[in-house]
């Protein structure tokens, strides 16, 4: 498919077929989206818990008892599910590591460039922490950006996807124990494939979008 028909084809599932399992290659593809994904000065502030066996999505499905209830079937008739995890803090520690990290893959031909990208990262992360206090809804937005580049990297494999903010983000921290690692849970993305039940599939009824005129200004 070209980018236009994976765009068309891709839609957020309601119900997965059970029996369709995604492949350990794809998985392995799936995983490298994850760690792939851009964030504003490299700052990498996630954190990914995959779901593939009946015990996990069991646990991941904790996240859906009393009011959220109605996703419980996305999580367990999915193959898989991710569940997207962002920091709540950073400091001068991590923004070193996320720095000597780049220098041990090659990125800096010089110290000199190497501090010259540290100090970029303080200043940035320093804006958000002291200046306009929200370190943590800015980390948050480099988690979506992941998901974004993610549901359609997905789709370009067939594979379909449910975003899901609709989860009990407190008992899933409780769950994997995510506060006491400095992470937070934001959203649950299943995967697998779509059941020939599923009333929103793009197979049954078109998608809608707003047309270009009304979005779109070229200059």
């Amino acid at each position: 498919m070209n980018l236009r028909e994976i765009l068309n084809w891709r839609y957020t599932t309601k119900a997965y077929d059970a029996s369709k399992k995604i492949s350990d290659a794809d998985m392995a593809e799936i995983k490298n989206l994850l760690r792939m994904s851009p964030s504003s000065v490299n700052l990498q502030p996630w954190h990914f818990i995959i779901a593939e066996t009946e015990e996990g999505k069991a646990r991941m499905a904790k996240g859906t008892q009393g009011f959220f209830h109605f996703n419980e079937p996305k999580i367990s008739n999915a193959s898989a599910v991710v569940l997207f995890c962002s920091k709540t803090d950073a400091d001068e520690d991590y923004y070193k590591h996320i720095a000597d990290t780049e220098d041990k893959n090659g990125r800096f031909p010089n110290e000199d460039i190497k501090n010259g990208f540290l100090g970029a990262v303080k200043t940035f992360a320093g804006i958000h922490k002291y200046d306009l206090k929200d370190l943590q809804h800015w980390m948050e937005k480099q988690v979506y950006l992941n998901i974004g580049s993610f549901l359609l990297g997905v789709a370009s494999l067939g594979i379909d996807a449910t975003p899901m903010e609709g989860i009990d983000v407190k008992a899933l921290d409780e769950e994997f124990g995510l506060r006491e690692k400095g992470y937070t849970a934001l959203v649950a993305v299943s995967l697998g494939y779509r059941a020939e039940s599923d009333f929103n599939s793009t197979d049954k009824t078109p998608k809608s979008r707003l047309p270009e005129s009304e979005i779109l200004t070229v200059i």
